[in-house]
């Protein structure tokens, strides 16, 4: 079969050639947002005279129907054609004859794999801004509905102070939020068109760059040709984003797979969520959580792949960047995939109310409480922390808690302690103590929720 670029050719290109450059088996998913740039390239080139109107109409109606036996799987796609591009446009040429063969005028594959890929990622970013707007929802939802419990908050895996279970869901819509942010942020740089830069150096023809890019929704009109048919950064900036939106996925199922063990006993997972095993009867695993775990490294991967792919090119296109989707795909793909799961299970999941309560005065969470207490009486930061330093030792040696301690123990220990110790000691009333701007205590609590269910309502 003729290539679009075999004039100058006079031998077939090998088989092996063809099947290691082809890449319509992974760039087909390329399909649509190509069919929506090449019909607005079509467009313009009949508003600069490049092609007459009616060109222009059978152009773009064939593209169309194209497009549904694409989408209907009718596509027959073939090695020699290499990519999703040259099908579609092979395609075109087929029923349209030399109307067809006037599409390319005026752009390069080079632009036209670029025009796509932002296309793709632009849909890709507020795809995975939806998900992550769903997962942001549910998180408020549960804080809304544990707010009356609390529980330890740990540093180092150990014990630190109590905090409203309803902190640590909006801890996460924290984190879920800057991902957001960041995606928005990436989308300013990915909606710049690169349409018409053709192979590296532009066109002499007169097209109209400004015109492409208002009929595909882009912002502004990228503004060196050289640059653009090399530029990637938009493509590890969001593979990047992803990475970290999949760090935060991973942190909350290593979180939750610690939770759901029998040694800590706070989460309750839904059977839906979880599977069995084939030898022990009693297991019930939490599978989803650990592949979760796991995915997220993929991204993290995907992040030096197209890093190390971009940084040892020189200016313009070079054929490695066949390479970029691959990483791309693979890095949306697995975060969708997760982010999918994500709402479902927050939602499903039930925190061990009695289990926690039952450990509630284990690990001395008062104690910095009892801390606070003393610097409020006039103690210096560093003597209050010795002396309750001391006092949890002395509890220790006893097997006792802070709350057990008489009033002469405590006074033994500073005589500017009172009665009024007895409310910051024991967890819930320390809870209670915290007061600071986007603390665990109810009052920051419930602004932080009426916040969150403003933002996202």
């Amino acid at each position: 079969m003729a290539k679009a670029w075999g004039g100058r050719f006079q031998e077939a290109t090998d088989q092996r050639v063809e099947r290691f450059t082809e890449s319509i088996s992974f760039d087909s998913r390329l399909a649509d947002v190509d069919i929506t740039g090449s019909q607005a390239h079509a467009t313009m080139l009949a508003k600069v005279g490049l092609i007459s109107d009616n060109e222009r109409d059978q152009i773009v109606s064939e593209l169309e129907n194209i497009r549904g036996e694409i989408q209907r799987g009718e596509m027959e796609y073939r090695q020699e054609l290499e990519d999703i591009h040259m099908h579609i446009e092979s395609r075109l040429t087929e029923r349209l004859g030399d109307v067809g063969r006037k599409l390319h005028t005026g752009r390069s594959r080079n632009d036209q794999v670029s025009t796509d890929l932002k296309l793709y990622t632009r849909a890709a970013i507020d795809h995975v801004d939806e998900l992550l707007l769903d997962v942001q929802r549910a998180l408020v939802e549960r804080a809304e509905r544990d707010k009356d419990i609390v529980m330890p908050a740990y540093t180092h895996l150990q014990r630190a102070m109590p905090v409203l279970a309803s902190h640590y869901w909006l801890a996460y819509a924290e984190k879920f939020d800057r991902d957001r942010q960041r995606l928005t942020d990436c989308r300013r740089r990915v909606n710049v068109s690169p349409l018409g830069a053709a192979a590296l150096a532009g066109t002499s023809l007169p097209i109209d760059r400004h015109e492409t890019a208002k009929l595909l929704g882009f912002d502004d009109v990228a503004r060196n040709s050289l640059d653009i048919s090399s530029d990637r950064d938009y493509m590890a900036e969001f593979i990047f984003s992803l990475s970290l939106i999949a760090a935060h996925l991973g942190s909350w199922a290593e979180e939750w797979i610690i939770w759901f063990t029998t040694e800590f006993g706070f989460l309750k997972l839904p059977d839906s969520f979880t599977t069995g095993s084939s030898i022990m009867p009693q297991k019930k695993n939490p599978d989803v959580l650990e592949l979760i775990r796991g995915k997220t490294s993929r991204v993290i991967a995907d992040v030096s792949q197209i890093l190390i792919l971009l940084k040892g090119l020189p200016m313009a296109y070079n054929r490695d960047l066949q390479e970029d989707k691959l990483a791309m795909f693979d890095a949306l793909d697995t975060v969708v995939a997760c982010l999918e799961l994500t709402p479902a299970m927050v939602t499903g999941a039930e925190l061990n109310v009695h289990r926690i309560n039952s450990q509630l005065e284990d690990g001395f969470l008062d104690a910095t409480a009892l801390m606070e207490y003393l610097i409020k009486k006039g103690v210096p930061m560093r003597t209050g922390h010795e002396t309750v330093g001391t006092l949890v030792g002395q509890c220790e040696s006893n097997g006792c808690r802070l709350a057990d301690l008489s009033l002469e123990d405590l006074q033994s220990a500073c005589d500017l302690i009172e009665d009024d110790v007895y409310e910051v000691l024991g967890t819930v009333n320390a809870n209670k103590a915290l007061q600071s701007f986007g603390s665990g205590g109810r009052a920051a609590v419930e602004e932080q929720i009426a916040h969150w269910q403003g933002r996202l309502s």
